[in-house]
């Protein structure tokens, strides 16, 4: 049987600084992981004895109250409506700040403002754009639709750059070529390269928008979040359950739905 080393497939040894180099990154993690679960205050011996007060809380929540079946599908309808809406403002704004923010499709001078911009969106928390537009409009969904709209624009903005700078550069030449215009490079040669990426990215945000919408009704914008805290503060946990099945099955669903899409733009 031939040796290994004379049919190519021997791994070639590490020079010492590659070794250095992996116990230092081994050591790092070591000592990162333990400076994180210290200052944490990780605690498994208070995991381990608090596991029956959890028993008793789960307890609480069944079985469901069906009785808020009339609350539960309005709330849901409500939240729906906040994630699709501010799904579809960012949308609008992401396809256009993702072309601006493309490397490939405009001058740096374009492209690097628009990245600090998408940046600056995805850092600002989404409860603290809440409370903003609460101010600025009022109690009620409509200030949950621009928090969603805003939050979800600098990731959707950055998911879609990212894909149109990934693009095949053959078509591109192709076009070019052929005397195509910016926006004829855009339709032709990017669009249909990186629409399975955008309905994946964007399904995956929507799925966010509709849990995000949860945190939103903390702050009076309304949805099934609005609800689940005031049973929770009222002790109604029978009911707080049956909004929490509801929030589950709505986010397989979405799942599904993401997954059926991409399927079918394959």
């Amino acid at each position: 049987m031939a040796d290994r080393r004379e049919l190519g497939l021997a791994y070639p040894r590490p020079t010492l600084q590659e070794s250095v180099a992996r116990a230092s990154g081994v050591v790092l993690l070591v000592v990162l992981a333990a400076w994180a679960l210290r200052g944490a205050d990780v605690q498994l011996d208070k995991l381990q004895t608090g596991l029956p007060r959890l028993g008793a809380f789960l307890g609480r929540l069944f079985p469901p109250d069906i009785d808020a079946a009339t609350t539960v599908f309005g709330a849901t309808v409500e939240t729906l409506q906040i994630a699709v809406a501010g799904t579809l403002l960012s949308i609008a704004a992401s396809v256009l700040l993702g072309i601006l923010a493309a490397t490939n499709l405009t001058p740096v001078w374009v492209h690097q403002p628009v990245k600090w911009l998408l940046g600056a969106l995805r850092g600002i928390p989404l409860i603290l754009l809440a409370l903003m537009f609460v101010t600025i409009v009022g109690l009620g969904p409509f200030p949950g639709v621009l928090a969603i709209a805003f939050h979800s624009t600098g990731m959707l903005g950055k998911f879609y750059a990212e894909a149109m700078e990934g693009a095949r550069r053959g078509p591109l030449e192709a076009l070019d070529s052929a005397g195509a215009s910016w926006w004829q490079r855009i339709r032709f040669g990017i669009l249909p390269q990186v629409a399975p990426d955008l309905a994946r990215d964007t399904l995956f945000r929507f799925e966010l928008n509709f849990r995000d919408s949860l945190v939103l009704g903390l702050v009076g914008a309304g949805g099934i979040g609005f609800y689940i805290q005031l049973y929770a503060r009222g002790f109604q946990y029978a009911k707080v359950a049956t909004l929490t099945i509801v929030v589950l099955i709505v986010v397989i669903a979405v799942e599904q739905l993401s997954v059926a899409v991409r399927a079918r733009l394959r």
